[in-house]
């Protein structure tokens, strides 16, 4: 990266945090590759921690660069206003992403709004924090669509879309995940907004093997479907998204709706929309969902992709 880019970096970071609403939002994004010389550099709001990622090892004068700037921005008005309490580096490039703190203490485990919701995140252990927060107008879709609804919900991680579905009214929502600690995390956040466990189900299955306990649970009125791009030994994206794409119609109801997801910069949209006309042609692509503005890239296809998909009878 180029630390003579940096001061476009901190620019933003100011207009940022003078537009940021009241909630956990992504100031800078880099990776989307409109800013030259930045492109492995973002920058998180967590509700009064800055949190910066760094993607790639940076030469000594870039580092020392980008702290400086950070400790003349926890000195500016605009941090004052916003109560700021501390920055953080996440070395994401060096295994087990270790945090530096550069001012203030660490709350590793703060709880976070996002559209009126509380999320619990877990800061500095992990790669990632607990919720993905280019994926908020998909949870914000599934808040619009859950109402009275059956839901399942695939690669559930923390559960936000079951969060999102519960507080809107869904009936039941069934989370899927081989990992019983994002299950456990995903029941807290539930917890932390108030709502009835026994409206939510939580499997830690490998998916591909539990078929029947999946359909015991439906049919399903709204399924979304948001793998990771790879996971070694569980799920490789080309190969094992069309088995899930082909159980579909098993699944859901004559109306359903599936919200498809991938965010792998190797596959465009067209790999979602073909491969659902191939194993499960009675479903039509609607929409792709906006992503939000703060996540622009220079190459829509290879951010994240959050497609729509109804039965034909059903398109709205």
């Amino acid at each position: 990266m180029q630390t003579e880019q940096l001061p476009i970096f901190f620019e933003q970071l100011h207009l940022g945090l003078n537009s940021v609403p009241n909630e956990v939002r992504r100031l800078f994004h880099g990776r989307g590759r409109c800013f030259k010389g930045l492109e492995q550099l973002t920058c998180d709001w967590v509700e009064g921690q800055l949190i910066v990622s760094v993607f790639k090892p940076v030469d000594e004068l870039f580092m020392r660069a980008l702290k400086y700037g950070l400790v003349a921005l926890s000195e500016t008005e605009i941090w004052l206003e916003k109560n700021g309490q501390s920055i953080v580096i996440q070395h994401r490039y060096a295994e087990g992403a270790p945090s530096e703190i550069i001012l203030g203490e660490l709350d590793s485990r703060p709880v976070v709004t996002e559209s009126g919701l509380k999320f619990q995140l877990d800061i500095g252990r992990n790669q990632n924090f607990g919720l993905f927060l280019d994926m908020r107008y998909g949870r914000d879709w599934v808040a619009k669509k859950a109402k009275d609804k059956n839901v399942l919900n695939l690669f559930a991680y923390t559960c936000g879309f079951s969060v999102a579905a519960i507080e809107a009214g869904a009936d039941q929502v069934v989370n899927v995940d081989m990992s019983r600690g994002s299950l456990a995390k995903g029941r807290d956040n539930h917890r932390l907004n108030g709502h009835n466990l026994n409206k939510v189900k939580f499997l830690a299955h490998d998916i591909f093997k539990s078929w029947g306990k999946i359909k015991r649970t439906g049919p399903y009125d709204l399924i979304i479907i948001d793998p990771p791009s790879f996971q070694k030994g569980s799920f490789a994206l080309t190969k094992d998204y069309k088995k899930i794409l082909r159980r579909l119609p098993e699944l859901l109801t004559s109306k359903g709706k599936v919200l498809a997801c991938v965010n792998s910069p190797q596959v465009s949209c067209d790999f979602l929309i073909d491969s659902m006309k191939e194993e499960a042609p009675k479903l039509t692509f609607v929409q792709r969902l906006s992503n939000p503005p703060e996540f622009l890239d220079l190459d829509e296809q290879a951010s994240l992709k959050v497609l729509e998909f109804s039965y034909l009878s059903d398109v709205t």
